[in-house]
């Protein structure tokens, strides 16, 4: 064994690290551990490719003379730090020349010979060379390719090993510093630095007498991480042939459809089960195995870490857990947390009617309804405004990275499976369609044409299914997914590490129910306000907005007193004695209210006034800046009734609710607080109506008060404000915009440039800014505690369900965070490894 400083022999004791050489030429040694068949392997480490892309190319003669075989045919593969960084495709058969070509002919045959060198000219002047592949894609006989080669390169066909391994590493080590190499791994989380090592290995060869080929083998499905052998094997073949020819490939068990290599060579095939299984053991994982046979004897040319699907990573890191090969922390710390949003998307329902508009390229599972919005800057003003979008681009950029994130879908009208589009819509988690066949997008006419004629424009809503790459018309029925019994035991697992609560924010039975499945600590937000929006009591609130007297506000208010108790009522029976924290009416009077011309007749006759007199009202309650204006404590300040008959119901639905047996316990959040005067004043009035509940009741009862600290100044006062307060949840979507003096609904329309310029490192409404809101919650966190320590601190806003976040609220000793149903797993996932890097850390 050679070992230089720039070429290492992998062998079991060559000193070989993922860090310096690549996950491939790790992985290698690791098989060579195991004594599996590996053949003759040098890798060449990070620093070593990075002064070949500068032209330094290492000692080749030196290298060659490493390995034996007549003829000698070597192949190069990409060994990056990561396998899910990628790197340039393997080129196989190098030191394919005249000689080596009469030699195969002697041994294995012409036409093996021919095809042999045919194929490497062919791929050396395309992939390496980087020639046209048109004047290539007629030519059967390696003559003939030599002599195109030597007429397009104006130069005779290297025919010196040295010579031709020279060129495929530095054209590979310069395909990794590549606008698209960099892009295509920068989405998959690789650092701009990130190093590519390359592996060079002697061929076996598939392509030999009797019974010898190649193929590809994997122990578990792709998609469910169930046992199941799949892949394919192909006789005279090499590499990934017999993936790339399906038809002409054979199965590997035995299948009714066809031949398989369990029927052809049952040693061999039962050779590899082993393998297998030895890698599952030995490796700690599933892995797929390329390997070649070359006239009976098996060759393992590589293991990979088999491909997956989000439902099949979490499956197999339960299953390796369960089987005890590895501990329950690390299969926990395997999955990434948004890779279980993945397992939450929902289908198309199978009895849906459906219009197809248009089909293209299953790119990323899941169906999303929305509407059509062109670019980033309207699908952020669309999440902002919490309706759900579509993003429809021609193609997706880096720079469409944030609207992607608002967007609830993807469809591009170019690009496959392996596009910009698609690779970044599966790490989101996205539904994505890209390829649209017949689709023309204008993005300057705000509008898409489709293959049948018809335009739809922006607003227009549509359905994209990313599980069958079909585009439909309008909102399309949709099933809430299955989550399998992993998906369960990655929730319980986590429950048993985390070390931080994970509430739901609720404002639905529905939503409460969803949550429950997901086991939830509680719910730590149901925004009361969108109670009110139903029909039903819309036109009872507007009465009362058009009282003129505090007796006529009562009356209205106590009609929708048995609403909101009722509603109360089914919360905290659902949740079984969980916490259940209901914010107080926040939003402006004037939302509640129609906006202009049809609405305001219909009020107008709704509630027998004229129209002049809504208009009037409606006038006098709209503000300049509603969002700074009359709303949230403000409201139950100056309008106390509506705040007192929402404690009533809340109060009467815990007596209504403990009569079954469980304990009720609500907490009460008063929004937009800023000063402790605030607090004092709504406390007063929700303890009266608290003791007069319980008078006529007979029942006693407790609750907690406490705020939701959304304004700087409450972050600033939370000492003197906690000293009338059980808890302060800190609501970081305010709390952004009124720290960045930034408004939610129009930072879209430059945050793209502000983050590409450098301005903020992160969208702040997708990413919790720690430097500045984050400073803001450590001062308040710090200030609560100090004035009263039984203080309970939390985090509502939609940041909760970030992995960031969490691991900041956590360090900060906040109780819990509460997010949206859907990121309840995210979630929980993200504080279960936080803790476990926590623990590791302190070790």
């Amino acid at each position: 064994m050679l070992d230089t400083p720039r070429f290492t022999e992998i062998t079991s004791t060559a000193d070989i690290r993922a860090s310096r050489h690549g996950s491939r030429a790790k992985c290698l040694q690791r098989l060579i551990r195991m004594d599996l068949p590996v053949p003759q392997t040098v890798a060449l480490p990070f620093e070593t490719v990075r002064e070949v892309a500068r032209g330094d190319m290492p000692d080749l003669h030196t290298l060659i003379s490493l390995f034996d075989g007549q003829p000698l045919l070597l192949s190069v593969r990409s060994s990056s730090e990561m396998s899910d960084w990628g790197g340039p495709g393997a080129v196989l058969n190098i030191g394919m020349n005249d000689t080596a070509h009469a030699w195969l002919s002697n041994t294995l045959g012409h036409q093996a010979a021919d095809a042999l060198y045919l194929r490497f000219i062919k791929s050396f002047a395309i992939e390496v060379m980087r020639l046209d592949e048109e004047p290539f894609a007629e030519i059967t006989t390696p003559a003939a390719a030599r002599a195109t080669y030597e007429d397009e390169m104006d130069e005779p066909f290297p025919q010196a090993i040295a010579d031709q391994l020279g060129a495929v590493l530095r054209a590979m080590a310069r395909a990794w510093d590549g606008t698209s190499a960099r892009l295509l791994r920068q989405a998959q989380g690789a650092p701009a630095e990130a190093g590519l090592g390359l592996v060079v290995q002697r061929m076996a060869q598939g392509m030999g007498a009797g019974q010898s080929g190649a193929g590809v083998v994997q122990f578990v499905n792709p998609a469910t991480g169930e046992p199941q052998v799949t892949g394919r094997y192909m006789g005279q073949a090499m590499g990934r042939d017999a993936l790339l020819a399906r038809d002409k490939a054979l199965y590997l068990t035995e299948d009714p459809r066809g031949p398989s290599l369990q029927d052809l060579l049952p040693e061999v095939y039962q050779e590899l089960i082993e393998i297998g299984d030895a890698c599952r053991r030995r490796l700690r994982e599933e892995m797929q195995v390329e390997f070649t046979i070359d006239q009976g004897r098996l060759y393992v040319l590589d293991a990979v870490r088999c491909p997956r699907e989000s439902r099949a990573s979490v499956a197999i890191a339960a299953s390796l857990a369960r089987d005890g090969i590895i501990p329950r922390s690390e299969a926990l710390l395997r999955v990434p947390p948004a890779t279980l949003s993945r397992l939450l998307h929902r289908q198309i329902a199978p009895s849906a009617e459906r219009e197809v508009l248009a089909r293209g390229v299953a790119a990323s599972p899941g169906a999303a309804a929305g509407r059509i919005v062109f670019d980033s800057a309207a699908a952020q003003a669309s999440d902002a405004r919490d309706e759900a979008c579509i993003l429809v681009r021609r193609e997706t950029t880096p720079d469409d990275v944030r609207g992607m994130h608002a967007a609830t879908g993807v469809l591009t009208e170019r690009g496959g499976s392996t596009s910009h589009a698609a690779v970044i819509a599966r790490g989101l988690g996205l539904p994505c369609v890209t390829g649209a066949t017949g689709l023309t997008i204008s993005r300057r006419k705000r509008e898409m044409r489709l293959p049948d004629g018809r335009v739809l424009s922006e607003g227009d809503m549509i359905t994209i299914d990313g599980s069958s790459g079909e585009v439909m018309a309008g909102e399309v029925p949709t099933l809430e997914p299955a989550l399998d019994g992993a998906f369960g035991d990655f929730m319980a697992w986590s429950d048993d590490v985390r070390d931080i609560g994970v509430r739901a924010n609720a404002d639905t039975v529905a939503d409460a129910t969803l949550a429950r499945t997901f086991g939830v600590d509680g719910i730590g937000l149901c925004r009361t306000e969108h109670m009110f929006f139903d029909p039903a009591r819309l036109t009872v609130m507007r009465e009362m907005i058009f009282a003129e007297s505090s007796t006529d506000r009562a009356a209205a208010l106590e009609r929708l007193l048995p609403m909101q108790r009722d509603d109360f009522t089914e919360l905290f029976t659902l949740m079984a004695g969980l916490p259940v924290c209901i914010r107080l009416l926040d939003p402006p009077l004037h939302e509640f209210l129609p906006s202009e011309g049809e609405g305001e007749r219909a009020l107008a006759a709704a509630l027998d006034r004229p129209l002049s007199e809504v208009k009037q009202r409606g006038a006098a309650l709209r503000e300049y800046n509603p969002m700074l204006g009359m709303r949230g404590v403000r409201l139950g300040v100056a309008v106390p009734e509506i705040y007192e008959m929402q404690a009533r119901a809340i109060f009467e639905a815990t007596v209504a609710a403990s009569r079954d047996g469980a304990e009720v316990v609500p907490e009460i959040m008063i929004p937009l607080v800023t000063a402790r005067r605030e607090v004092e004043l709504v406390k007063r009035r929700i303890d009266a109506v608290a003791a007069a509940v319980q008078a006529e009741t007979g029942t006693r009862f407790n609750f907690r008060l406490g705020v939701m600290v959304e304004t700087p100044r409450a972050a600033l006062r939370a000492g003197e404000i906690a000293e009338t307060s059980a808890f302060l949840s800190f609501g970081t979507n305010d709390l952004t915009q009124m720290t960045y003096g930034l408004s939610r609904d129009d930072a879209g329309r430059f945050m793209s440039t502000y983050v590409n310029e450098g301005v903020y490192p992160e969208d702040p409404f997708q990413t919790l800014d720690i430097d500045g809101v984050g400073e803001l919650l450590l001062l308040g966190a710090a200030r609560g505690r100090q004035a009263r320590p039984d203080v309970t601190l939390a985090l509502c806003g939609e940041h909760g369900g970030t992995p960031e976040a969490i691991n900041f609220c956590r360090l900060a000793g906040f109780d819990y965070v509460s997010c949206s149903p859907f990121r309840v797993p995210v979630a929980k996932l993200a504080a279960a490894q936080c803790t476990i890097l926590a623990t590791r850390t302190a070790k």
